[in-house]
């Protein structure tokens, strides 16, 4: 791991700080920012995403769909929690905690809006910070390249779908155009920026991709650090009338974690999947693309809203849960491994 994405719970606080602290003194330029807008999307947060987003799709191999055979049963895992199992324990999560054991001590306006961003972290999965959880646990590079891939396919056309049939059984009004309008510019344009731009610089060689890559990555997580300063410049007052809803937000955000990734790495176990397979399919269902689901929430329900908050929430727990994740896998190879054929 780079230093940047080691530190990046440190850096995510030190942003909270410093957002909640220039939002207050100084909120004018932070309303100006928020006016900028078109057809309900935020020009600056919009180039910001695009930022963030174009780095990571970068390394992705679309090539690599072809491999997918080559493990099947992993990969057969990984769709049915990423799927058909995570966003919909995430709703879960979100109605039995958010509106229901947390509800009398979270802003009761905001309730729904908590429970949308939550729906909408856990309906991205992870693109970019998989190949680094992967490597920590030795995990089969070539399997981490196609689920990665076959995600991202699949994102294109069921991101969408899912966050409006989970929101629309929360009873949260589902804005169809700005939800459409998500999807094309914070998954399909990046897609297909980033896989041109890959094209035209593999024509120059390995080299050159791997050259861009080391130059934009720094870019990158300067661009999704900026987003959330301009977030809790918004988000400051009512952080600091209740600090402790953060707290009361990651505690679904963390189940969910252990949950999904524990279920996969079981079940790669009992169909006999290698060790270096389950590692890298139990991260990917643990793990989000918080990039997308900040610049979704932001999109469709504002600065202001609890959405935006709950999915920086996500930002802020990523690298320490992982990492646990990361460590029960490793620790627990000797226990996988028995009995395997």
């Amino acid at each position: 791991m780079s230093v940047f994405e080691r530190y990046l719970t440190l850096w995510v606080a030190l942003c909270i700080m410093a957002g909640v602290a220039l939002g207050h003194f100084v909120s004018a330029p932070f309303q100006a920012i928020g006016r900028m807008e078109v057809a309900q999307v935020n020009l600056p947060v919009a180039v910001l995403v695009w930022l963030m987003i174009i780095p990571m799709l970068l390394k992705i191999d679309f090539g690599a769909l072809h491999q997918v055979k080559q493990h099947w049963k992993g990969m057969g895992v990984t769709l049915f929690i990423n799927w058909a199992v995570k966003p919909f324990s995430m709703a879960l999560l979100g109605w039995v905690f958010i509106n229901t054991l947390f509800r009398p001590y979270l802003p009761a306006d905001q309730i729904d809006s908590y429970i949308a961003g939550l729906i909408l972290l856990a309906a991205a999965p992870c693109t970019a910070m998989v190949f680094v959880w992967s490597n920590l646990c030795d995990g089969e590079p070539h399997f981490t390249l196609s689920q990665v891939a076959v995600n991202d396919v699949i994102m294109v056309v069921a991101f969408a779908p899912i966050v409006a049939l989970l929101l629309g059984l929360s009873s949260i009004t589902v804005p169809w155009n700005t939800l459409l309008l998500s999807v094309v510019l914070y998954i399909v344009v990046p897609v297909i920026v980033a896989q041109a731009w890959r094209k035209a610089l593999l024509v120059k060689g390995p080299k050159a991709l791997a050259a861009t890559l080391a130059r934009l990555a720094p870019l990158s997580l300067v661009a999704l650090l900026t987003t959330l300063v301009l977030l809790f410049g918004f988000q400051g007052e009512q952080i600091i009338a209740q600090p402790m809803i953060i707290g009361l937000l990651a505690v679904p955000i963390t189940i969910q974690v252990y949950f999904n990734s524990g279920l996969a790495y079981v079940l790669n176990k009992k169909l006999g999947v290698a060790h270096c397979v389950a590692g890298p399919s139990a991260l990917i269902g643990a793990s989000n693309f918080f990039e997308l689901a900040v610049a979704a929430a932001i999109s469709l329900f504002g600065f202001h809203s609890g959405a935006a908050l709950a999915t920086v929430v996500g930002v802020l727990i990523e690298v320490p849960v992982m990492l646990s994740v990361v460590k029960i896998v490793n620790s627990s190879k000797h226990w996988y491994e028995t009995g395997r054929a």
